[in-house]
């Protein structure tokens, strides 16, 4: 690829590395001394920002302007939303029942296991994810119409689907006639996951700002692709669901709306 700056870009990496860890340790450290390690799930969209705000830092004078400053801001943007939606939803509560069940099988330390599985883990995820918004940064040459306008009309709806279908959901469980019901409304009624369909949205559109380069795609596409399988097979649709299946009505629920793609709800 030419023009591409792969020295830089190599060097970038560790660098986007060690901003993914500061942000994890940093975090466990609060962690530990709250007695909480459900906080590490703020971290995760913290850890992204980071990552786009160090790279745009340690890529000036190597990429086209433009495009750092757009991959930046739509990373920064997602992530930052994500982190006050969980910091909100979270305050109150005690141990998140997913830590709980981990940590109860630790052998020996509980935060030197939570450090090592879920801390650094994570950490290695946001650093792998993030391939598209570092490398995105070091491409010579402003991105086509194409795949500037299809990557960002695809991060907007991912935003979008993510942003409405939480205050649906934030909306519907504040109305105490609620409880112990299913969120079957709004988008909830097209997918069971519209949070999920929007993150999956979100990491494809930013891909696609690197698709101007065949080099820079093919070393990026794993991270949409990883980002998938989270979603979908990993810790994301499939852990959420097992927790869900003994609920009344989900079974029901379950039949007549789509498990991922957004798809009118089925006749009952």
């Amino acid at each position: 690829m030419n023009g591409f700056p792969w020295s830089a870009f190599a060097l970038n990496l560790a660098w986007s590395a060690a901003a993914a860890l500061a942000v994890m340790l940093a975090t466990f450290a609060v962690a530990v001394r709250v007695g909480l390690h459900r906080i590490v799930d703020i971290a995760w969209g913290l850890g992204f920002t980071a990552v786009a705000v160090v790279t745009f830092a340690v890529s000036a004078g190597e990429g086209d302007p433009v495009r750092r400053l757009l991959v930046t801001v739509l990373t920064a943007v997602w992530g930052l939303r994500l982190a006050v939606h969980i910091a909100r939803r979270g305050r109150g509560h005690g141990e998140d029942p997913r830590y709980e069940r981990m940590l109860a099988k630790a052998p020996g330390s509980r935060n030197a296991y939570a450090l090592r599985m879920v801390y650094l883990l994570q950490g290695a995820l946001v650093w792998l994810v993030s391939l598209p918004v570092q490398a995105a940064q070091y491409l010579p040459g402003r991105p086509s119409v194409l795949n500037y306008a299809a990557g960002t009309a695809l991060w907007a709806v991912g935003i979008g689907f993510e942003a409405v279908g939480d205050a649906q959901l934030a909306r519907f469980r504040a109305d105490s006639a609620n409880r112990g019901r299913i969120m079957d409304r709004g988008l909830w009624s097209w997918t069971r996951h519209p949070n999920y369909f929007g993150d999956f949205c979100v990491w494809w559109g930013l891909f696609l700002l690197t698709c101007d380069y065949p080099a820079a795609a093919a070393v990026s596409v794993v991270a949409p692709l990883v980002m998938s399988l989270l979603l979908t097979r990993g810790s994301g649709k499939r852990l959420l669901e097992r927790h869900m299946a003994d609920r009344p009505g989900y079974a029901e629920y379950r039949a007549r709306t789509s498990g991922f793609l957004p798809r009118p709800p089925r006749p009952e």
